[in-house]
C-alpha cells in the first residue's frame, strides 16, 4: 500500500496532553510473536498492520514465550523490512515481571528497570524505544525510585516517553505527580479494559487520567479472544485456549460465557460488525481512550480489527442492550 493510502486508512488520536498521536488500533505482541511461533506469520502480521496504518507496536521484556523472544522477533522484522520507516513507528516496551534469577530481575527497582531496557534495546537492535513502561507497581520499592528510573531513561535518550501499566487510580495520580515534578510527564497508562472487565472504569481510573492529562491504551480489549466469534461453537484446535503455553484456559469457555458472547454477537451483527469489531469500538467509545491494543494470530484478524473504525458510534439503546447482555 502506498503511504497516502496507508495513513488515510487509519484514525489517529492525541495521547493525553502530549504532542504524540497514536493509531486508534495498535498491535500488541504479547502472544503469537515468540520463539514458539513462526516468524513468517509474525512478519506477515506486522507488515499488514503497518500497511493498514497501525504505526504503534507494543511489546514487553517478558513477551514470548520464551521471555524476550517477541522483542527478538520484532527486531528481526523491523531491520529486515521496516528499517527505513523507523521514524514512522512508535515502539513501546515494558519491564516489571520476572526476567532473570536473583533479586534484581523483577518488579520496579532502578537497577532492574534500566538493565531491562538495555536488554530490550539489544534484542530489538534499537537505539531507543518511543515509550518505556513500568509494567506493574512494585509494593516494596518507593514509587519515587521507579518513576525516577523512567525519568532517567528518557533523559538518557533510551526512551522518548514514560508510561505505566496496571496501576490503581491512586498510584496513577501519585506517579503522575512525581513524574511532573521530575520534568518527564507520564504520557500514557495501559490498563486492562473490555466489556468483560470494567473494573478500572468503575474504580475511577479514567477520571484520573483525564484530570492528569494522561493518554490511555487498553489491553485485552478482546478478552484474549473471548470477545470474538472464535469460541461460539467450541474451542478450535489452533486457538489460544487450546495452546498449552497461553494465559487463556479452556475452562474460560463456560455456558455463562457462551450465553453472553452469543447475545453480544447478535447485537454486533445488527450493527453490521463482527463481535471483535464491536468490542473494539465499545472500548474506543470512552472519551479517555487513545487506542485499543489488539492482539492477533493471523492477518485477517488485524484486518477485522481495523474494520471496527468504520462504525464507532453507539446509540443509547445499543449501550443499554450490551449492558443487559453482560448482566
Amino acid at each position: 500500500m502506498s503511504e497516502p493510502d496507508r495513513y488515510s486508512a487509519m484514525t489517529y488520536r492525541r495521547c493525553g496532553k502530549s504532542g504524540l498521536m497514536l493509531p486508534a488500533v495498535s498491535l500488541g505482541l504479547w502472544h503469537n510473536f515468540g520463539g514458539v511461533d513462526t516468524i513468517e506469520n509474525a512478519r506477515a502480521m506486522v507488515l499488514r498492520a503497518f500497511d493498514l496504518g497501525i504505526t504503534h507496536f507494543d511489546l514487553a521484556n517478558n513477551y514470548g514465550p520464551p521471555p524476550g523472544s517477541a522483542e527478538e522477533t520484532f527486531g528481526t522484522i523491523l531491520h529486515r523490512d521496516l528499517a527505513g520507516h523507523r521514524d514512522e513507528l512508535v515502539v513501546s516496551t515494558k519491564a516489571g515481571y520476572r526476567m532473570w534469577p536473583g533479586p534484581y530481575g523483577d518488579l520496579g527497582s532502578r537497577k532492574y528497570l534500566i538493565a531491562s531496557l538495555d536488554q530490550s534495546l539489544a534484542r530489538m537492535k534499537l537505539d531507543y524505544v518511543d515509550i518505556f513502561y513500568s509494567h506493574r507497581p512494585d509494593p516494596n520499592t518507593p514509587l519515587e525510585e521507579t518513576m525516577g528510573a523512567l525519568d532517567s531513561v528518557v533523559r538518557q535518550g533510551k526512551a522518548l516517553y514514560a508510561g505505566i501499566s496496571s496501576y490503581s487510580p491512586d498510584l496513577t495520580r501519585k506517579a503522575s505527580r512525581i513524574l511532573k515534578d521530575l520534568g518527564t510527564p507520564c504520557l500514557i497508562h495501559q490498563p486492562v479494559y473490555s466489556m468483560f472487565n470494567r473494573g478500572n472504569e468503575k474504580e475511577g481510573l479514567f477520571d484520573v487520567l483525564k484530570t492528569e492529562g494522561i493518554g490511555c491504551i487498553a489491553f485485552s480489549v478482546l478478552a484474549q479472544g473471548l470477545l470474538t466469534d472464535r469460541y461460539l461453537n467450541g474451542i478450535p484446535q489452533d486457538s489460544r485456549a487450546a495452546k498449552p503455553h497461553g494465559f487463556l484456559k479452556a475452562g474460560a469457555v463456560t455456558d455463562e460465557y457462551l450465553r453472553k458472547a452469543k447475545a453480544l454477537n447478535a447485537i454486533a451483527q445488527r450493527r453490521g460488525q463482527s463481535l471483535a469489531q464491536m468490542a473494539i469500538a465499545w472500548v474506543l467509545r470512552h472519551d479517555a481512550m487513545t487506542s485499543a491494543l489488539a492482539g492477533a494470530s493471523k492477518v485477517t484478524q488485524i484486518e477485522d480489527a481495523v474494520g471496527a473504525l468504520k462504525n464507532l458510534a453507539f446509540s443509547a439503546g445499543e449501550l443499554a442492550e450490551i449492558d443487559k447482555a453482560l448482566g
